[in-house]
C-alpha cells in the first residue's frame, strides 16, 4: 500500500518509465531507491558505537493459518471429525507428539519448542498484519487505519537496525503484499527490501506447479548503456546527496547524513547483499541438501542473509496470491485443497525445509544468534467439514500453535496447552504482544520505547502490552 513518506533517493524517481518499457534500469533505480531508504543514520551510529553480537530472525510465514490439530497439537483420541485424517508420531521430547507427516521434525524436536496456546482472538488475514504487528487494531477489514502500524520487523530495523551497515534491516521474499506487515508510521525506509525481486528463483503457479521460468535477479544488473566505471563513481552519486541536502535539514529526517555518506554509497554500490543472494556462490552439495524447491532455495537465501548482516527475514510461504496456500477449507473448495489433499503435500516439504535450516545454522555456528520462529496469522476450526465441506477446516482465531528454535533460547519444551478437542486454550496463552515482546528483548530493545507518527503523536513499542515468554529465557 502507498506512504506518503519520501526518503533520501526520491530523486531516481525509480517508478517512472525511462521509455516505453519497463526496463532494467527502473529496476536499478528501484533498488537503490529500497537500499537509500536503509541507510538511516542512527543505523549506522549505533553500529559504528558498537551494538550487541550480532543477532538475527527468521519468520517462516505460513499464509493462510495452518491447522493446528493436524501439525503441532494432535488429538489422536478424539472422534475422525475432530482429529482430522493424518496418524500421529512420537518425538524426541518423551510424552509429546506431533503430525505423522512431520517426522523429520519428530526427530529434532529437543531443538525447537512448541507453543500451543497462542491466543490469535482479532488477527485475520489479507492483509496478514496482527500477528505481525502485536497491534490488536492492525485488522483491515474493520480498521483503515490498519495498514499505518509497522511491523514488528520494521520496528526492529528502527530500534536496532541490521548485523551490517551496508546490508538492509529487513528483507522479504513476499508472494503477495497482503502477506506482510510494513513500516507503516515509520516511513518507507522501513519497509522490507523485497529479496525476491533481486535473486534469481523458479517461478510457481497459485497451486505450486513450477512452470520452469525463472524470475528478479535484475536488480543489481547495470543497464546497457551504463557502465560499471560510471555507476562506480561514488562522487557523482554524492552529488545528487549534495542536491538533496537543503531539503534533507530543513526537515531534519537524515541529520547528520554528511559523516555517514560514505557508508550509504557503500551499501548501494557494495556487492555483499548481491553476493548474498547469488546461490551460484553456495556450495552445490549445500543447494542440494536444500533441494530445488522455491521455499527451500529462499530459506537457504535467508540463511545467506543472515550470514550477510541482516536482522529480519521473512519468507512468505505461499503459493497462492490471495488469503494463502495454508487456508485449508476443504477439498472441494479450490484452490487450496482441504486437510488431506491441501494440507497433506504442504507438511513434508515444511517438514524438510524447517529441519534443514535449524541443521544448517546450527552446524555453521549460527544458530545460537538466529531465532526461526513458524507461525502463521491463526488456527483452523476443530470440527471437519466446514463451509459444506468433505475435508476441510475454517478460520479459528481463538487458538494457535507455532515452532520456535535457536536465539540462543531455551528449547527442548512445549508451552501451553489447548482443550481437548484443541478448539481453545487450555493453559498459558500466549498474545501477539507477548511474541513482539519476546523477539525484542532478544534482540535488546527496551520495551517501553516509543516512536513518533508523523502527526506527532507518541506511540508505545508494545500497543497492547506484552511480556517477553519466560520460558524462553
Amino acid at each position: 500500500m502507498p506512504h506518503s513518506h519520501s526518503h533520501a533517493f526520491d530523486f531516481f524517481n525509480a517508478s517512472e518509465r525511462d521509455g516505453l518499457l519497463l526496463s532494467r534500469r527502473n529496476l536499478f533505480k528501484a533498488g537503490l531507491a529500497g537500499f537509500g531508504a536503509l541507510t538511516m543514520p542512527e543505523l549506522l551510529r549505533a553500529k559504528e558505537n558498537g551494538q550487541a553480537p550480532a543477532k538475527s530472525v527468521i519468520l517462516l510465514w505460513m499464509a493462510g493459518g495452518p491447522s493446528q490439530i493436524d501439525t503441532l497439537d494432535p488429538k489422536p483420541n478424539r472422534p475422525p471429525e475432530n482429529r482430522g485424517p493424518f496418524g500421529v508420531t512420537k518425538t524426541k521430547l518423551p510424552g509429546v507428539i506431533i503430525c505423522e507427516h512431520l517426522p523429520k521434525l519428530a526427530e529434532r524436536l529437543d531443538r525447537f519448542t512448541i507453543i500451543r496456546s497462542v491466543d490469535c482472538r482479532h488477527s485475520n488475514h489479507e492483509p496478514n498484519t496482527v500477528m505481525q504487528t502485536a497491534n490488536l487494531l492492525a485488522e483491515s477489514r474493520t480498521n483503515p487505519e490498519s495498514r499505518h502500524y509497522p511491523a514488528i520487523a520494521s520496528l526492529v530495523a528502527k530500534f536496532r537496525g541490521p548485523n551490517h551497515p551496508q546490508v538492509p534491516a529487513y528483507v522479504a521474499f513476499m508472494r503477495s503484499r497482503t502477506h506482510l506487515a510494513f513500516g507503516g508510521y515509520l516511513g518507507k525506509q522501513y519497509d522490507p527490501f523485497l529479496a525476491n525481486e533481486a535473486a534469481r528463483l523458479p517461478v510457481y503457479d497459485l497451486v505450486g506447479k513450477d512452470t520452469g521460468q525463472l524470475s528478479g535477479g535484475k536488480m543489481f544488473e547495470l543497464p546497457a548503456d551504463v557502465s560499471a566505471e560510471r555507476m562506480g563513481d561514488r562522487q557523482a552519486l554524492l552529488k545528487n546527496f549534495d542536491r538533496l541536502r537543503s531539503d534533507i535539514d530543513s526537515t531534519g529526517a537524515m541529520a547528520g547524513l554528511e559523516k555517514y555518506e560514505q557508508q550509504a554509497v557503500g551499501m548501494l554500490t557494495g556487492g555483499r547483499v548481491r553476493d548474498a543472494l547469488d546461490l551460484s556462490k553456495e556450495p552445490m552439495a549445500t543447494r542440494e541438501k536444500y533441494g530445488k524447491h522455491l521455499w527451500c532455495q529462499q530459506a537457504l537465501l535467508a540463511r545467506r542473509l543472515v550470514e550477510a548482516g541482516s536482522a529480519f527475514i521473512t519468507l512468505d510461504l505461499s503459493y497462492h496470491t490471495a488469503s494463502g496456500t495454508w487456508d485449508t477449507h476443504g477439498d472441494n473448495i479450490p484452490p487450496y485443497g482441504g486437510i488431506r489433499k491441501g494440507l497433506g503435500p504442504l507438511l513434508p516439504l515444511f517438514d524438510h525445509l524447517i529441519t534443514t535450516l535449524v541443521s544448517d545454522l546450527e552446524q555453521r555456528g549460527l544458530l545460537d544468534q538466529t531465532l526461526v520462529i513458524a507461525m502463521g496469522e491463526f488456527g483452523r476450526t476443530p470440527q471437519l467439514g466446514t463451509q459444506n465441506s468433505t475435508d476441510g477446516r475454517n478460520h479459528w482465531p481463538i487458538v494457535m500453535s507455532m515452532l520456535v528454535a535457536g536465539g540462543g533460547l531455551k528449547h527442548a519444551q512445549v508451552i501451553g496447552s489447548s482443550e481437548k478437542d484443541g478448539g481453545a486454550i487450555q493453559e498459558r496463552p500466549v498474545t501477539p504482544g507477548d511474541l513482539a515482546a519476546t523477539i525484542y528483548r532478544y534482540f535488546g530493545v527496551p520495551l517501553n520505547s516509543t516512536y513518533t507518527d508523523p502527526a506527532g503523536r507518541v506511540l508505545n513499542l508494545l500497543p497492547n502490552g506484552g511480556e517477553p515468554v519466560k520460558e524462553f529465557f
